[in-house]
């Protein structure tokens, strides 16, 4: 059976959605200053507009992933939210854990802060993938 592609986009741009609202949320009001604090520390500049917009469009292209591989997942793990989640987990263990790690083993980031993002953002991926999920069907 074919993955519907409208379905990925839809369910994917939702769950896109959801990623850059929650990001939002994150890096601003409840680790901003802390983050600013961090990258000063390390003489980094502050995060600019450009690398914002490249955040912005990578959530989307997150959100399509996760309802892609959602939907790649389906028929061998069957519809519905233990598929989601498992796609979800998959993709924070690759895209989140593995860069956010190297982070703090080269000493970019302190690990406090990554231990918080890290969470939230597995929390941030699971709502996505089932959001994504509930909208996705094969036709």
């Amino acid at each position: 059976m074919a993955i519907n592609s409208k379905g990925v986009l839809v369910g994917g741009l939702v769950a896109g959605l959801i990623i850059n609202i929650s990001e939002s949320i994150l890096n601003v009001p409840v680790l901003g200053a802390q983050m600013e604090a961090a990258l000063k520390q390390r003489n980094l500049p502050p995060i600019n507009g450009t690398a914002i917009t490249f955040f912005i469009i990578m959530g989307f292209i997150m959100g399509c992933l996760l309802v892609w591989l959602y939907a790649a997942v389906r028929p061998r793990f069957g519809p519905g939210p233990k598929s989601a989640i498992a796609v979800a987990a998959i993709v924070w263990l690759l895209a989140y854990f593995w860069g956010s790690i190297a982070t703090v083993l080269m000493g970019f980031m302190p690990a406090g802060l990554t231990v918080i993002s890290l969470g939230w953002g597995f929390v941030e991926l699971v709502v996505a993938s089932l959001a994504g999920a509930r909208l996705y069907s094969e036709t």
